[in-house]
């Protein structure tokens, strides 16, 4: 089961991801005190007596990390997973990059919310699963149904942009790389229209027909039709 959140300041697509028993995964927090829902993941996961176990990340764009902080609070010690390629939009110098985004966009008024934010703690690699993506030290607590999911590199939002893909259950979580009838921009710093088409290309041949799709934004719970 997938849970969706509509949080941060342009309506992530925030996933609370089930594994066994009670224990979830999150994905792409958005939550913030600017926009006043900071604590909208967090009381969810308490009021269902849910374990976090990770934060995964499907890219470092301000509004899809904008709830590290506020977790890291109530959760000190849970994982922060993202592509190598984005790490440096997370950790203590995040402003730097985050700076450019938001003077692009005229949204000089959010660094705050994303400047220092928490380190990643591991990296997401192409073709390796989550499970093997978790540092070694804590192997025997990952729960075993995070080698359902694939990590796929897809660059042209980013350059760390990737997806997620459970195959046995049909799922994909497309960060910003694939809406419905959409996809992510390309023209920020990192993106590429070229490496865009490539990922989209990729996910049509690699991607079974009729799985669902939980993209960052905008409608979700979508399927993969024969003329993706």
């Amino acid at each position: 089961m997938i849970k969706v959140l509509h949080t941060g300041p342009f309506s992530v697509n925030t996933l609370i991801v089930s594994l066994n028993e009670n224990k979830v995964f999150i994905v792409d927090p958005a939550s913030c005190a600017f926009c006043k829902d900071e604590n909208i993941i967090s009381s969810y996961l308490l009021q269902n007596n849910l374990d976090p176990i990770a934060i995964v990340l499907t890219h470092g764009h301000f509004d899809h990390v904008s709830g590290l902080s506020y977790l890291r609070k109530i959760y000190p010690n849970i994982p922060i997973l993202i592509h190598e390629k984005d790490k440096n939009m997370i950790g203590k110098n995040s402003q730097e990059l985050q700076g450019l985004f938001l003077s692009y966009m005229g949204f000089e008024d959010f660094l705050s919310e994303v400047s220092d934010l928490p380190e990643a703690t591991s990296f997401l690699e192409e073709n390796k699963t989550l499970f093997q993506c978790f540092d070694s030290g804590i192997g025997s607590e990952i729960p075993s149904e995070l080698k359902e999911w694939l990590i796929l590199h897809t660059p042209g939002h980013t350059e760390g942009s990737v997806c997620l893909y459970n195959k046995s259950k049909k799922i994909l979580i497309s960060g910003d790389t694939l809406f419905y009838l959409s996809y992510g921009r390309t023209d920020l710093f990192g993106g590429s229209d070229n490496k865009m088409k490539k990922s989209l290309y990729r996910l049509s041949k690699e991607i079974d027909f009729c799985t669902k799709v939980f993209p960052g934004h905008e409608r979700f719970d979508f399927e993969l039709k024969e003329n993706f």
